[in-house]
């Protein structure tokens, strides 16, 4: 039982270190946000259940600073229909994330390193909740908020993530 606790416990650890990386040093309020413009970018297809293919083009998130700002105080007029942040990590851990200093509602796809997405929610604006991916992902996808239903993207669905990012190490 006491092994039970001890992971549960490094679990949910990980968890709040994943969820909290790099966001103590934002304050609520900040104007610090990822310079998009110099930011890796690459293309991933989610092929949903009905085996439509439906593309983005991706900002990649790999280091901890750009993990941490994510889509903070990016606007709408700055997120086209078409495109997202991945988030890439390590391996396949529980992930939690939360939506400090980000303006506008986002969907959130969390993705196991076979491609599967493992959970898909919509996030607020500004809510500092954090919403796990209550398995185990690798990656994250964030998106303008009512894409994942309007494309018809469940969990479940797989998603394309190209070789050189899938062989990358933040």
């Amino acid at each position: 039982m006491n092994a039970i606790r001890r992971s549960t416990a490094w679990g949910l650890s990980l968890m709040f270190g994943i969820m909290l990386s790099g966001c103590d040093e934002l304050p609520r309020g900040s104007a610090e946000r990822n310079d998009l413009a110099k930011m890796a970018t690459t293309q991933v297809t989610v092929i949903n259940k009905a085996g439509q293919r439906q593309t983005f083009n991706v900002w990649l998130a790999r280091t901890p600073t750009e993990q941490s700002r994510g889509l903070m105080n990016v606007t709408e007029a700055e997120l086209p229909h078409d495109q997202g942040m991945l988030f890439i990590f390590n391996y396949d851990q529980v992930l939690g994330f939360w939506m400090r200093n980000t303006i506008i509602p986002l969907d959130i796809a969390y993705i196991r390193s076979d491609g599967t997405i493992v959970r898909g929610l919509t996030m607020q604006a500004l809510d500092e909740t954090s919403r796990s991916s209550i398995e185990p992902a690798r990656f994250a996808l964030e998106l303008r908020s009512g894409e994942l239903a309007a494309r018809g993207i469940a969990d479940g669905d797989h998603v394309e993530i190209p070789a050189s990012v899938l062989n990358q190490s933040p």
